[in-house]
């Protein structure tokens, strides 16, 4: 049976609250992989993800960017809950390993097998995580922003890294697309890349309909990004 917990941790001293999935069948240890949410917060569409990577066997567990009880609901308030943390990327790192730490203490959690995946705003906190070369195994980026911090350019990626990215995102335009397929290559990173053509930002998300903003659900490559997720944390987070 699926268990669904939340657990408060801090950073420093910002109280947090992450929420957790397991299946409480399997007494073994089993992989970890941390969600890393939207623009919006530690929400309900991060937690059912949670849930979902529980299913498949894993340890989901959901973690908090912005501070316990913290949402946003309009443009205006998600983008002021982000913007202290993408003008200070080291802030962003801390706060995504605080995450990455908290999970780590809790039970039944294989420590040599450890993922992540992020959404928008959180794929970006992914990717970063791999960038400053911290231990996980591999890393999805849904729909990620892409944009290179400044602080991470001697740091070795160890994570292998899966973006899964709308061609028409115009957060992720082409060029950006290009200098993040570059800045991977350089480093020497294990990459993969799926493109979805005529998809736009977002489009894991079925509440997303804002054309002129660009954020567009795709029943489609929300379903193909899934698989490739679920194929890509078979491989890598088998333990073969």
């Amino acid at each position: 049976m699926i268990q669904k917990k939340k657990i408060d941790y801090l950073d420093e001293k910002t109280v947090l609250e992450g929420f957790y999935a397991y299946d409480d069948k399997s007494t073994e240890k089993r992989p970890l992989v941390l969600v890393a949410h939207d623009w919006s917060g530690r929400n309900e569409f991060v937690e059912q993800k949670a849930v979902k990577l529980a299913e498949l066997g894993y340890i989901g567990f959901a973690i908090d960017m912005f501070g316990k009880g913290i949402l946003g609901e309009t443009k205006e308030e998600k983008s002021a809950l982000i913007s202290p943390l993408m003008s200070n990327r080291a802030l962003l790192q801390q706060r995504i390993l605080a995450g990455l730490n908290a999970a780590k203490k809790l039970d039944g959690v294989d420590q040599n097998r450890i993922g992540a995946i992020g959404f928008c705003f959180g794929g970006l906190c992914v990717l970063d995580l791999a960038r400053m070369g911290a231990e996980v195994t591999g890393v999805v980026s849904f729909h990620g922003l892409l944009a290179a911090p400044e602080n991470t350019k001697t740091a070795k990626i160890q994570a292998k890294i899966l973006a899964l990215h709308g061609h028409d995102d115009p957060m992720g335009t082409p060029e950006a697309v290009l200098a993040f397929q570059t800045e991977m290559t350089k480093k020497g990173a294990q990459w993969q890349m799926d493109i979805y053509g005529n998809t736009m930002h977002a489009f894991t998300n079925p509440k997303a309909n804002d054309p002129g903003f660009g954020t567009v659900y795709n029943a489609s490559a929300d379903k193909r990004s899934f698989i490739s997720m679920k194929n890509f944390f078979e491989e890598v987070l088998s333990g073969n």
